[in-house]
């Protein structure tokens, strides 16, 4: 199959998965009400590989498939594939205005860079290394939509998995087979997961112990195996027009537990099967951070430029954006944008590659800079906001209808701007409002501050891999013996 149209990808979603929302069976995923908007924003991505203004860039012709594939999917050897992948990125973003987390691109490039290791995977046995390029290149050839679980129940964080006063609650495998595994147990906080074509699973945090072995595994399942149960959070999504509710009629990503429920998977579709010590190295050797960083700091960038954009018109709308104090907040703003910018294509300059594969990797410390100041410069920026719409976020109008009822003009008068008419400043402050003061927005200000993992460990992390620290290190060394001498 060639890359897929967006009424294609919508299609292939009427599979019989089983979907539960609200304690009853969803019987369409892409028609029903608290869905089919982000279902129609995914469509909307694969579109743009067949926008003649795109497509040089969403899709590789001449790859090394033989086919043609997304650009996500493409394991970068050049430079200027690094670029075309970055600009890929951030024009995927910017359909959905970078707040569509688990777009296609994210896990397309995760299992390019899986495949792109496959001698790590081979480490547990050749099978491994086969079921992984061959999963990479059926997800590639088929053009399909991944979401991924990776967190086990919230029990007793204090003791490990096969210790919990239930222990079969958290994934496991419960029997091995000729053909493959069955195993039993969930994941919480699968985004995307009603919608998604199949999903890869793995463990994460890496911290696994001797013990554990069961529950130790890595593999991908489509959405509609059988027992596969997908129960998902209250929606977020508003049904009114995208003018009352400008991102969350749109962009609302939904959360979900997956239950597996004695789900059989095949050996092929098995990537690590009870290595404690290849899982726990899995993040870091497959090197799928400096792969995935790529796109999700791109991600955030064209997210923070959109709300950096939204602080600057408001401060317009209320002739505030010459005083001084709010100039510095916008220029706060517009650093926070830039900083992100910067670390895609610093990345990218500093990117080496790898003997062992000949792959080019944009530089890690780079990106993860960004991985570590987005979780700040995200609220930063919904705060400012918060600052710039202030009480006139809480008496916008029900709908913007009601400016062409017998009320308008009065609603008009009352809620009209510095050079600007009441209908544009009342479409800001409800843009403004989905941002910072609506249940989609706390979500997404939840979203940002966690999905790169726990501060502190995200932090620990690379102050333990700084590649640059010996390079520090030694100059404060050369400076103090001089001192000395």
């Amino acid at each position: 199959m060639a890359v897929r149209t967006g009424q294609q990808f919508i299609a292939g979603l009427k599979d019989e998965r089983e979907v539960w929302y609200h304690g009853q069976r969803v019987d369409d995923v892409t028609t029903f009400p608290e869905f089919r908007a982000a279902v129609r924003a995914i469509a909307d991505i694969y579109d743009l590989q067949h926008d003649p203004a795109h497509r040089a860039v969403m899709v590789v012709e001449d790859s090394a498939l033989g086919e043609p594939i997304g650009r996500a999917f493409e394991i970068p050897r050049s430079a200027e594939q690094l670029r075309l992948k970055r600009e890929a990125y951030i024009t995927c973003a910017r359909a959905n205005c970078g707040m569509v987390g688990r777009s296609p691109d994210f896990l397309n490039v995760m299992l390019a860079a899986l495949a792109a290791k496959r001698d790590f995977f081979a480490e547990s046995g050749e099978d491994r290394a086969r079921a992984v390029v061959g999963y990479y290149e059926h997800v590639a050839k088929n053009d399909l939509f991944l979401t991924h679980a990776l967190l086990d129940a919230q029990l007793d964080k204090g003791k490990l998995r096969h210790q919990q006063s239930d222990p079969g609650i958290c994934l496991r495998v419960i029997e091995e087979r000729d053909d493959g595994v069955v195993l039993h147990g969930l994941k919480r906080i699968a985004t995307a997961a009603p919608y998604a074509d199949e999903i890869l699973v793995w463990p994460f945090p890496p911290t696994f112990q001797a013990g554990e072995e069961d529950y130790a595994n890595v593999f991908a399942v489509p959405m509609n195996t059988p027992g596969l149960k997908t129960i998902c959070r209250p929606s977020y999504a508003h049904a009114g027009p995208p003018r009352d509710y400008p991102l969350s009629s749109r962009y609302d990503e939904m959360d979900a537990t997956v239950v597996f429920d004695h789900v059989f998977v095949p050996w092929e579709r098995v990537f690590v099967y009870r290595d404690i010590p290849i899982l726990n190295r899995m993040y870091r050797d497959s090197r799928m951070r400096e792969l995935t960083a790529h796109q999700t700091n791109c991600r955030l960038e064209v997210k923070l430029g959109f709300v950096y954009a939204l602080v600057q018109r408001l401060a317009e709308a209320q002739g505030l954006d010459t005083r001084p104090e709010i100039m510095e907040m916008l220029g706060e703003a517009a650093v926070r944008v830039e900083v992100i910018r910067s670390t895609t294509r610093s990345a990218e300059l500093q990117a080496t590659v790898d003997p062992a594969n000949g792959v080019l990797y944009p530089d890690l410390p780079a990106l993860q800079a960004g991985r570590a100041l987005g979780p700040l410069y995200y609220p930063d920026l919904v705060n400012m906001v918060r600052r710039m719409g202030g009480g006139a976020l809480v008496q916008v109008p029900v709908s913007m209808d009601e400016f062409d009822s017998p009320i308008g003009p009065a609603i008009e008068q009352a809620l009209r701007g510095a050079n600007m008419s009441g209908v544009d400043k009342t479409q800001l402050l409800k843009l403004a409002w989905d941002v910072c003061g609506s249940e989609f927005g706390a979500r997404h200000e939840l979203y940002e501050k966690n999905y790169a993992g726990e501060r502190s460990a995200l932090m620990a992390g690379i102050q333990r891999e700084y590649a640059r620290k010996q390079d520090c290190l030694d100059y404060l060394d050369r400076f103090l013996e001089g001192l000395s001498a």
